[in-house]
């Protein structure tokens, strides 16, 4: 018998982030390295448990085995109790012959029977995504005040933003009265942020519904909230005022990672938990030179850092020059080689005298400028160049 829970967490980050191109070749999107000591998941599990949220389901399905290896019993964000804590919920073959996820609300339809084991009375849906710090605790409250069916949190953004966005329009008491996805001509600018409170009760027989009709896609934006909404439920916009990003871009990850350096920008990151391993502190050599930059544990740097993030365990050789960059978990600049406006992923090699990317101003054309991406484990040989905007794939010879 499994203690009931007021309200239970589902977690998708079951998604492939073709948008990253890259990373996400080897794993999913909310496993990609974050913030120099961070993954994309430590932000939505550590706000669970800074919520009072106890029981959490992660959807897995895309490339799962590094983020369930990541999650692993729950322990570094508190999420390890006997029968509550986290859950990786990967697709399974069900009798009826279900198996991979087809949609968001798909997704949880398939595991009903893991939230009724907890009787709850809310259900929080969450992206994996996602960089943000909330208090879902103040959410549930507003949900419960208006005696909601739903509850969707909303940012506003700017009106030229609001066509990238889907945009809720409500009554002045934030009830919504329409949907509006990507609109040319928006009427408002609360944009959806893709984090829903349900009740229970009322989302369990909605996804059911969608589930049973054969023309869905089985997507809450697309199918299951217009459907709520046409039905005539009481749902409601919940204004949240804080530091959000959604990191499914290459140019949207670089620039959260930017923000980190960026004292005016508010992004706190106190209270966000990881899985970090135990490296020896910084070395900093004699020729080291750092303007501005995060270095974590275990680096070794000789050279030169602008604006940039090394993660744990990175090593930049004399001579080497990073700017405006973000290298990720293992990777090598070696001597003399240049990196800029670029993100090198785990485990890269790059080779003496290479050079990565280039800087904006030396670009009239903008279009031909872009932040440079090099894959995990891949080697940029001696003296190669590996131009602004490219996605690397496979290694660079000379």
């Amino acid at each position: 018998m499994y203690p009931k829970q007021e309200v239970v967490a589902m977690l998708l980050a079951g998604g492939q982030g073709s948008r990253l191109g890259v990373l996400t070749k080897k794993l999913a999107k909310p496993a990609v390295p974050f913030g120099g000591k961070y993954r994309i998941i430590d932000f939505p599990l550590s706000n669970c448990i800074n919520s009072g949220i106890e029981a959490v389901g992660v959807l897995t399905q895309y490339q799962p085995l590094l983020l369930n290896e990541y999650i692993g019993n729950g322990q570094p964000w508190d999420l390890d109790g006997m029968q509550t804590g986290v859950t990786c919920l990967s697709p399974y073959q069900a009798v009826d012959g279900a198996d991979w996820y087809s949609g968001t609300a798909n997704a949880i339809y398939q595991n009903i029977n893991f939230i009724d084991r907890y009787s709850p009375e809310y259900v929080v849906i969450l992206s994996g995504d996602h960089i943000y710090k909330m208090d879902y605790a103040d959410m549930i409250k507003a949900h419960k005040k208006n005696n909601a069916a739903c509850t969707i949190a909303v940012i506003d953004v700017s009106i030229e933003e609001a066509s990238r966005f889907g945009i809720l329009n409500t009554y002045e008491n934030g009830e919504i009265y329409e949907f509006d996805e990507k609109p040319e001509h928006p009427k408002s600018t609360n944009a959806s942020m893709g984090i829903y409170v349900f009740t229970w009760e009322k989302l369990r027989k909605y996804l059911i519904d969608d589930e049973n009709n054969k023309d869905s896609d089985h997507d809450f934006g697309k199918n299951v909230l217009p459907l709520m909404l046409n039905s005539g439920e009481r749902m409601f916009a919940y204004n949240f005022e804080g530091y959000w990003k959604d990191v499914g871009t290459i140019d949207s990850l670089w620039d959260a990672n930017m923000d980190i350096l960026n004292p005016r920008v508010p992004l706190d990151l106190k209270g966000i938990y990881s899985r970090n391993p135990m490296l020896p502190p910084q070395y900093l050599g004699e020729n080291a030179e750092i303007q501005n930059s995060l270095i974590a544990d275990g680096c070794e740097v000789d050279g030169k850092l602008e604006f940039s993030i090394l993660f744990s365990g990175v090593k930049v050789g004399k001579g080497a020059e990073i700017n405006s960059s973000i290298i990720m978990p293992g990777a090598v600049i070696e001597e003399g080689a240049k990196v800029n406006y670029a993100i090198i992923s785990e485990n890269a090699v790059i080779e003496k005298g290479a050079v990565v990317g280039g800087i904006p101003e030396d670009f009239p054309n903008r279009d031909d400028w872009g932040v440079a991406v090099v894959g995990d484990g891949l080697r940029v040989a001696q003296g190669a160049h590996v131009a602004p905007k490219a996605m690397i794939y496979e290694d660079v010879e000379v």
